[in-house]
């Protein structure tokens, strides 16, 4: 009798079980929601950049007032319409850049913004991200690292980059090798530090850098070598 009133004491109540339950589909829906949030707000950010600059008697709403023969008094948007436009103008310009034709326009218009003081820097500037960050051949951020920052005793997870070259490359002491680093923040890693290190110091890390990045967003909570032990 003791021994079952002891079992009855054990069992979680109606309030623990409801509360169980509700964290275990927040965990559910939360990355669901928050990527269709992402998803949706990125196409809507499309749409109404791409259709401020269309005139009015292209808008959808124009082509709907002629297909169906009525009259529509405000605007009327399809979401997604936007970013379909905006990714047949781009695949368009990239094949016009390819050409002739195309690599001309872009010499010239570049000649023309290298006069202007404070655009070319901002042009120059993000053509070189756009670059890097765009190009296929690029191998950036392709590993991730353990580095002692900000002191000795003290390690930091960061991204292998590139090699440095030109001044600093040249001015690296005793002509030891120079990585460029990029160290990111938590739980935001869009942001952190550009730090140079001796290929000598750097301890990379089998991780591939999206479990790295997942780490450091979880601020240490999500490990993904444990992760993958469970599985196994």
């Amino acid at each position: 009798m003791i021994e079952q009133v002891f079992d009855k004491s054990r069992r979680p109540g109606w309030i623990a079980s409801m509360r169980s339950n509700f964290l275990t589909g927040l965990i559910i829906i939360t990355p669901i929601a928050l990527t269709i949030w992402l998803i949706w707000s990125v196409v809507g950010w499309i749409d109404a950049r791409v259709w401020a600059i269309v005139p009015d008697a292209y808008q959808p709403h124009r082509y709907i007032q002629t297909l169906y023969n009525i009259q529509i008094s405000e605007q009327y948007d399809i979401p997604g319409i936007g970013l379909v436009v905006f990714l047949v103008f781009t695949i368009f310009v990239g094949w016009m850049g390819k050409g002739f034709v195309g690599r001309s326009l872009i010499r010239w218009a570049e000649r023309m913004v290298n006069r202007m003081p404070v655009v070319r820097s901002v042009y120059s500037g993000a053509k070189q991200i756009s670059e890097t960050v765009l190009n296929k051949k690029n191998n950036s951020f392709d590993k991730a690292c353990l580095i002692e920052y900000p002191r000795k005793g003290i390690w930091a997870i960061g991204f292998v980059s590139t090699k440095a070259r030109g001044e600093i490359a040249n001015l690296s002491p005793e002509g030891e090798e120079l990585i460029s680093i990029f160290v990111p923040t938590t739980p935001n890693p869009t942001s952190g530090f550009l730090l140079f290190f001796p290929s000598t110091d750097i301890r990379e890390l089998d991780m591939s850098v999206e479990d790295a990045a997942k780490l450091v967003i979880s601020a240490g909570l999500v490990y993904p070598n444990e992760l993958s032990e469970i599985n196994q």
